[in-house]
């Protein structure tokens, strides 16, 4: 079996690489690296950095095979979002419009404009994730023997609840 080495100028550039960053994930990664440039067996590795032997067979082999940038480059993180920000405020504002308007809007309108926009099936916690993201939030109808279903949303942009229920109840209910 053959065993790879790091030379002396790559240890250089791993060492100034952990120091470098900042993310916990990245740093454990590149222990691993510098402890095998020190001479340590996998197990040794392991027992030192607190993951498992086979892991830091995959680690070193990984440094290996793609080299030292894309080894210490962050995979998680961003926008894993359908769209942009400004594309779902650009979506929301028609919506904003007819809250301030007075009318009801629910969830399920908003879903249906973005499944259209998307060409595909949204889940209901994507879209409530987004109102609370924009700032939107739940107001709900307080009459309990009224006609209302309970479940039923009424959505508001940043207006506030009484100027909701107020706009809810116009019908005279």
């Amino acid at each position: 079996m053959r065993k790879r080495t790091i030379s002396k100028e790559e240890y250089e550039r791993i060492v100034a690489a952990e120091k470098a960053t900042k993310d916990k994930r990245i740093s454990r990664k590149l222990s691993v690296l510098m402890l095998r440039y020190e001479g340590y067996d996998n197990q040794t590795i392991a027992n030192r950095t607190g993951i498992s032997s086979t892991r830091v067979v995959h680690l070193v082999g990984e440094y290996f095979k793609r080299g030292l940038e894309d080894f210490a480059k962050k995979k998680y993180g961003g926008n894993h979002r359908n769209m942009s920000v400004a594309e779902e405020e650009a979506i929301l504002q028609q919506f904003k419009e007819r809250a301030e308007a007075g009318q009801i809007i629910t969830a399920w309108e908003i879903k249906q404009a973005f499944d259209e926009k998307l060409g595909r099936d949204t889940g209901r916690g994507y879209i409530y994730m987004l109102l609370a993201r924009h700032g939107w939030r739940k107001v709900s109808n307080r009459h309990f023997g009224s006609v209302w279903n309970h479940a039923q949303l009424f959505l508001s942009p940043f207006l506030p609840a009484s100027v909701c229920m107020a706009t809810t109840h116009s019908s005279g209910l």
